[in-house]
């Protein structure tokens, strides 16, 4: 699967819509391409006291769900369909799903696509796998 249909499964669950008072729903999508060819989606959870997650997050929850772990590519969509990178929070926690995730490609603004792992500069996993030789 190209970036191009990865993307457009994740602008495909985009749905922005207040749940209450306090917390908002769907505003960034994403998908996330596993080793088997399964896609998992998700959206974004933003609430007033910062407990929501990201649209990354609910994706890998998906897929974790289903009893997988390694991604391939994974891409997230702003609700006008312009392309977001994951945030900091994301690319640890995807990172730290499995082994080989860190070579999961990324999409990032511009189309520029990027291994996980250039965007986790100084991983403290390899500095303690390095510790330990």
């Amino acid at each position: 699967m190209d970036f191009s249909e990865l993307k457009q499964r994740a602008a495909a669950v985009l749905n922005p819509r207040v749940l209450s008072k306090t917390a908002e729903a769907g505003g960034v999508g994403a998908a996330l391409l596993t080793d088997t060819g399964a896609v998992y989606v998700g959206v974004c959870i933003d609430t007033a006291c910062s407990m929501g997650f990201c649209a990354e997050h609910a994706a890998a929850a998906a897929m974790i769900t289903a009893g997988e772990s390694r991604v391939i590519k994974m891409a997230a969509v702003d609700w006008d369909g312009s392309v977001l990178p994951p945030c900091g929070r994301c690319r640890e926690f995807i990172s730290q799903l499995h082994p080989e995730n860190d070579s999961a490609q990324v999409l990032l603004p511009g189309g520029r696509i990027k291994p996980l792992a250039e965007l986790l500069p100084d991983d403290w996993k390899q500095q303690k796998e390095d510790r330990g030789k």
